[in-house]
């Protein structure tokens, strides 16, 4: 059942370390989307970096910037940032999927970082089950598919002049 969310209902703030344990729980739950095989095999070290510890240490590094989107007291979704240029995670529970979670943090962060730059390209790797989401949000393309350490993502970059 998807539960449709505005921007308005959903409080998107900064994560905290008390965070870590249910942004691991969130990621690690939508992780077939990003596996290249099923039972994980191949992808360990990847999966061993979801885990509370991995997501906590993420959320303290200084290159890191976490959010998370939350309504009534439950995590919606999580978006961070790497060096202010890089999205580096986007995931939205599944249960709120395809209802504007996913835009409201990208459009939180693209305001915060004042995304798109002329001076600096703003890149994410895709999921390839998330390419449609991010093409609307104005990135394109720019390399092959990659499969390696047992996930696969594809090489995006931000419209210098994309509107949204």
């Amino acid at each position: 059942m998807n539960t449709t969310v505005s921007p308005e209902s959903m409080l998107i703030r900064k994560a905290t370390l008390d965070d870590a344990s249910a942004v691991s729980t969130l990621i690690l739950s939508l992780a077939h989307h990003f596996l290249l095989r099923d039972d994980g095999s191949g992808a360990e070290g990847f999966l061993l970096s979801l885990e509370p510890e991995g997501i906590a240490r993420n959320i303290g590094a200084p290159e890191l910037d976490y959010y998370v989107g939350i309504a009534a007291g439950q995590l919606m979704g999580v978006i961070a940032v790497r060096h202010r240029t890089h999205l580096f995670h986007l995931f939205v529970g599944q249960p709120f999927q395809r209802g504007g979670v996913a835009r409201a943090l990208w459009s939180h962060v693209k305001e915060v970082y004042e995304w798109p730059s002329a001076s600096m390209a703003t890149t994410v790797n895709s999921t390839p089950s998330a390419l449609s989401f991010y093409e609307r949000m104005g990135f394109h393309t720019v390399g092959a598919r990659v499969e390696t350490k047992g996930i696969a993502y594809v090489p995006m970059q931000l419209a210098q002049n994309e509107p949204f």
